[in-house]
């Protein structure tokens, strides 16, 4: 009597379970979905013709002539990915970065050649200098080894300049120096170029999850870190400084990277701008799925879901991801 007493309590109180009786139920009452045409696909672009060469610690992901990235991004856009985000990695490198703001380096190449064959596909730039320096920092040294600062904002302006030029919809400066947005924004606008948008890696950490990314792009420094010019893990509060400042400059869109070790930094942006806000799920947090799934320990298609569910559900608009082409097929 007493058992029975006991479920009939239970039968009067409030079941959330109800809620998650099916698949259709579920999918019904999701508060989270992840936009695919907000998925950014990023791109590593060499010179040559008909490269497509792996990447070892990113399984599935190759360095592409420009040719193949141009092929690449009409089958991007039909798994309905709309927008990439360039890297380029070029032939001569120097302490001035001078192939990065060459006219026919393979970045402007590459915009060029995708904008032929898929005009409507959103092409940014990633706009830095490590891939194109010498010794893998990014932006002129001074005497004592550092990044300094203006005259590498100098170099960023120019070589925005020549990918406006080329017709890119989106520049992402991502090297942290002071005030390089709003120089520019007023550099954009006096070339004519005010309806390319900037799209600023804001808060951009010093981390270890870029390890791969150094090894795709060639970009490892050759002495010291990054860390007088990209955050301290530790500061969150700084973040919102520092997103406030590009706001102010005239950023369109402002991002937080890396994804997963700062999702609460995501949100704490996410409640003070009204901007887009994009995340950049990088190539460290890539390859541990990689390899996870690799050995078996864990589903990848589950997890990945999963984690951009999280970018998402955090405050996330646009998410920068190499899983970007695998997730828009599986999910069509």
């Amino acid at each position: 009597m007493q058992l029975q007493e006991r479920k009939t309590d239970l039968g009067l109180a409030v079941r959330p379970r109800r809620l998650r009786s099916s698949p259709t139920m579920r999918d019904m009452v999701r508060e989270t979905r992840v936009n695919v045409s907000g998925l950014m696909q990023p791109l590593f672009i060499v010179s040559g013709e008909g490269v497509r060469a792996p990447i070892v610690s990113m399984p599935g992901v190759a360095r592409l002539s420009v040719d193949v990235a141009a092929a690449e991004a009409r089958e991007l856009h039909a798994a309905g990915i709309r927008s990439v985000l360039l890297f380029g990695i070029p032939d001569f490198k120097d302490a001035y970065a001078s192939s990065n703001y060459d006219p026919h380096g393979v970045v402007q190449r590459a915009v060029r050649a995708i904008k032929r064959v898929v005009p409507e596909m959103v092409v940014a730039a990633d706009l830095c200098n490590c891939e194109y320096t010498d010794h893998g920092h990014c932006g002129i040294l001074d005497a004592q080894g550092d990044v300094e600062n203006d005259a590498t904002v100098e170099l960023l302006v120019r070589t925005a300049l020549t990918y406006a030029d080329a017709g890119v919809d989106v520049i992402a400066p991502s090297d942290m120096m002071d005030g390089r947005v709003g120089a520019i924004r007023r550099a954009l606008d006096e070339a004519g170029h005010s309806r390319v948008s900037i799209m600023a890696y804001s808060a951009k950490y010093a981390s270890a999850f870029y390890g791969p990314f150094r090894e795709a792009a060639d970009s490892t420094p050759a002495f010291g870190d990054r860390r007088t010019y990209q955050m301290d893990p530790a500061n969150a509060r700084e973040a919102i400084r520092e997103v406030l400042l590009d706001i102010d400059e005239g950023a369109d869109i402002v991002m937080v990277k890396p994804a997963l070790a700062y999702l609460d930094v995501v949100q704490r942006v996410r409640d003070r701008v009204t901007l887009p806000l994009a995340v950049y799920n990088v190539s460290g947090e890539y390859a541990m799925v990689k390899a996870a799934a690799a050995n078996g320990w864990i589903d990848e298609e589950r997890v990945v879901d999963e984690l951009l569910t999280s970018f998402t559900r955090a405050g996330a608009d646009i998410i920068i991801t190499y899983f970007a082409k695998d997730y828009a097929r599986r999910n069509a």
